[in-house]
């Protein structure tokens, strides 16, 4: 295999929001291009500036997002706000057969939907090093208003324990310095030991 690993399936990451899983796997992706890709999500949302059709998602009305629901096309799917939003399995058997390893950055749901699917997958998860830090981190961020900083604080707890549970993911990776999380994520998807 051209990418020098002896496991090609997909990588899902996943973790609460301000964790820094989005770092991580950006730079897993700039760093190892020809290595890895990423799905491109499906959502009923508008295209924002600047997003391109196909780059960031494919735009599709709710219709359409529905049929594809029914015909069982989604690896995962799920609904934020007024929007719904989804990785189809043919875009992961694509990449797959293109000879890319397929990242996903996947929430709690997705994950265990994923897990009831037919896409056999290696699951991270990333953990901070405290709530407290958490919180320091999502306040940091200045994009958020209290009550949106309190809700995230809440769905993190779930999904911290979540995280505990047995089989649920391969590997925990607490990002508390973002190159050594960054190794260690590495050194499980290439099945190198720690040092």
């Amino acid at each position: 295999m051209p990418t020098g690993l002896s496991d090609n399936r997909p990588i899902v990451i996943s973790g609460p929001s301000g964790v820094g899983k989005g770092t991580l796997y950006k730079t897993l992706l700039a760093r190892n291009p020809r290595v890895f890709a990423t799905s491109v999500s499906h959502t009923t949302r508008t295209p924002r500036p600047g997003e391109k059709e196909g780059v960031d998602y494919y735009y599709i009305k709710i219709e359409e997002f529905e049929k594809m629901i029914e015909e069982d096309k989604f690896v995962e799917h799920a609904k934020f706000g007024d929007n719904r939003y989804g990785t189809s399995k043919m875009t992961i058997s694509d990449l797959t057969a293109s000879g890319k390893v397929v990242v996903l950055d996947i929430e709690m749901e997705g994950v265990k939907q994923i897990k009831k699917s037919s896409i056999g997958a290696r699951y991270v998860f990333i953990a901070p090093p405290s709530m407290e830090e958490l919180e320091s981190r999502l306040r940091g961020r200045k994009t958020e208003n209290e009550e949106s900083i309190q809700k995230r604080l809440a769905q993190a707890r779930i999904e911290m324990e979540y995280s505990k549970t047995d089989g649920v993911h391969d590997v925990i990776i607490v990002n508390d310095d973002l190159e050594e999380a960054y190794n260690e994520l590495v050194a499980f998807i290439w099945n190198k030991p720690k040092k």
